[in-house]
């Protein structure tokens, strides 16, 4: 019996696949639990139209993703810390140092998809920003004494 998914079922599939399972399973198990529907017209239909719905919006994502990704790459960020005699920091450059410098520009990113960058010293340095899952920008980041 061909069936499509509502959620994840382990070793049948994911959300939104169609799949064969036996009636007695769909009965006992796949239905009570609202984990899936029967693969009628009307129910395809539906699928086909979630799913053309779900690129739009991954296409959109997508494009904000690589316009975000040109704003970054275009930008350098100065950060000004106090440090030491030979040039060495007190503390680091954190994730949220970073965010607050792009704030400051107009440029949202959280700062979760901020790589973690090991800045311990004074000098320029490249910081990887994880926008969507396969955009990332590259961002420079110069770290001056006050």
């Amino acid at each position: 019996m061909k069936i499509i998914l509502t959620e994840d079922v382990k070793k049948i599939g994911k959300k939104g696949e169609v799949v064969n399972v036996k009636q007695g399973y769909f009965r006992n198990y796949i239905l009570p639990n609202n984990l899936g529907v029967e693969a009628n017209k009307e129910n395809l239909a539906k699928l086909d139209e979630h799913l053309k719905k779900l690129k739009k919006e991954e296409d959109e994502n997508i494009k904000a993703a690589m316009e975000n990704k040109e704003k970054i790459e275009k930008t350098e960020v100065i950060i000004k810390v106090k440090a030491g005699e030979n040039g060495k920091l007190f503390g680091s450059i954190t994730n949220m140092d970073i965010k607050k410098a792009l704030d400051e520009k107009n440029i949202e990113v959280d700062k979760k998809k901020i790589d973690k960058a090991d800045i311990d010293s004074l000098g320029d340095y490249e910081v990887t920003i994880k926008l969507y899952q396969q955009v990332s920008a590259k961002l420079k980041v110069k770290v001056e004494a006050e």
